[in-house]
């Protein structure tokens, strides 16, 4: 059995096969050839217990993740957990994976993947509303997807971001982007074409202002729960769709079911991505208004993205 630590991923991981694999999860799911159960989730004291199983036909894959929020106020990543791949055939275990890092490669290529399809070819700056490790990657392939000279940041907390600033900009590595410390989300919003807010909030962190927000691709990973919510009511006045991975994020998260339930939405105007990218829609048509995509994750990623490791892995 190989196993992959943190080190061992940043060294294979590479972000637009990343991406590029993502869309090949997204292939996969609209085809149907694959298992992938409604994942137990286990709550106690905020803090979080979750189980990803999945079984595509080459290899079944089960994260198991643990979500502690208050990490934060330690300086830790709040997301942690283990990644392990069996044999489809056999059952025989293949590989143990870091599943902080498959995690944020992950989530950050899911990301990355939205920028690619919803955003504008021309943007050139991005905002990350969330200093940690989801925020960390959602900059970087943001930065991979678009030709980005500016990275805006801004963390809600009092934390000294000196060097997470300076880790990011080096992750980058890229002379010709800055990356520029907020003093308000107010700031961010208005500087940024592309926005990022990776938090666990249970308010929402973007400004109700319909002006600041217009035309903006706005993508948020943060809000895992049906209490937990990043985004403000005036987005449903200025997007006309909602891009989803997996309907059951419609009771997963607050920044879906909390509208949902108060009928500023309705399931009509929540379309899943897979869909989207299989449709052939024009995506210059769609990227010419406010677009928004909400992210909950899925087992089906973390399997593939696992298995591209290995693959690489066994290359090496």
């Amino acid at each position: 059995m190989i196993v992959l630590g943190k080190k061992e991923i940043e060294e294979l991981a590479d972000l637009g096969e990343m991406m590029d694999t993502i869309e090949e999860a997204y292939r996969i799911f609209g085809s149907g050839d694959f298992f992938m159960p409604e994942r137990p989730v286990v709550e106690h004291d905020n803090k979080t217990l979750m189980y990803m199983p999945c079984y595509t036909k080459d290899v079944i894959g089960t994260k198991m993740l643990t979500i502690f929020p208050e990490n934060a106020k330690l300086g830790l990543p709040s997301i942690d957990g283990v990644v392990l791949l069996n044999d489809a055939r056999t059952g025989a275990p293949l590989s143990i994976l870091d599943g902080q890092s498959v995690t944020a490669y992950r989530t950050g290529a899911v990301g990355g993947v939205a920028v690619r399809h919803l955003s504008r070819k021309d943007c050139h700056t991005v905002g990350i509303v969330g200093a940690g490790t989801q925020g960390f990657y959602l900059a970087l392939y943001a930065c991979a997807a678009r030709k980005i000279h500016t990275v805006y940041v801004y963390n809600h907390s009092s934390r000294d971001l000196t060097e997470y600033l300076a880790r990011l900009e080096k992750a980058i590595d890229n002379l010709g982007v800055k990356v520029v410390q907020c003093k308000s989300v107010e700031e961010l919003v208005k500087n940024s074409e592309i926005i990022c807010t990776a938090t666990p909030s249970e308010t929402p962190v973007l400004p109700e202002d319909r002006e600041l927000l217009e035309g903006k691709c706005i993508i948020a990973v943060g809000s895992y729960t049906p209490s937990m919510r990043e985004i403000p009511d005036v987005i449903w006045d200025l997007a006309d769709k909602v891009y989803i991975e997996l309907m059951y994020a419609c009771e997963e998260s607050g920044d879906l079911s909390q509208p949902l339930s108060a009928g500023r939405i309705t399931r009509e105007r929540i379309v899943l991505m897979n869909e989207f990218l299989a449709s052939g829609e024009s995506e210059e048509e769609v990227t010419k208004k406010t677009t928004y995509f909400k992210s909950v994750g899925m087992g089906l990623f973390d399997v593939c993205i696992a298995q591209k490791l290995l693959e690489k892995a066994k290359e090496r």
